[in-house]
């Protein structure tokens, strides 16, 4: 996200908490695919991924007031998302079977088939493997890793200590190695 976008969104969430619900229909299309983003890879179900971004954007509509501006808008609906997709995993207390864990990538300029293929299986083994983490480490992962938050925006997000945060992303990426190694990957 560029300056410009940053600027443009402190402004729409302005206008939502004055009330305008254009605004903030403006910030749920600028959103709602990162949101949708982070529900799935932690639920691993687009049914849920989609009812749970919706979710998202409901409970920000009606605690809009309450954004403090402390962080930036997307950091703050990512927590609301990471808690809603954490409260369904454990309202479900269910395995995500490998079937479901695997996710189409967007095609890319490359018109090389093979990169394309080796592209893709490598992104489904990481999605595998980010929905065997425990929930809590899979937000944390899936922020920095898929979304490039820094640690302490992270920390904020998910109300944890940044020690917790860094120490979980490092006991994942650990995790990752030794698996990708394992299997041969890379």
């Amino acid at each position: 996200m560029t300056v410009s976008d940053k600027e443009a969104l402190e402004i729409l969430v302005e206008k939502a908490r004055a009330g305008d619900r254009q605004a903030f229909s403006e910030i749920v299309r600028r959103l709602m695919p990162q949101i949708v983003a982070l529900t799935y890879r932690m639920t691993g179900d687009r049914d849920a991924a989609l009812d749970l971004a919706q979710d998202t954007f409901v409970a920000a509509w009606e605690k809009l007031k309450s954004y403090r501006g402390e962080s930036q808008i997307a950091s703050w609906l990512y927590r609301i998302a990471s808690n809603k997709a954490l409260n369904h995993l454990k309202s479900k207390s269910r395995f995500i079977t490998e079937s479901q864990a695997t996710e189409p990538i967007a095609s890319e300029a490359s018109s090389n088939p093979e990169h394309l293929l080796r592209r893709k299986e490598l992104a489904e083994r990481v999605h595998r493997f980010m929905l065997s983490l425990p929930p809590q480490q899979r937000v944390i992962f899936e922020l920095r890793f898929y979304n490039g938050m820094p640690f302490d925006e992270i920390a904020r997000s998910t109300d944890r200590a940044l020690g917790t945060v860094k120490t979980g992303y490092r006991e994942a990426v650990r995790k990752l190695r030794i698996l990708a190694q394992e299997e041969g990957w890379l």
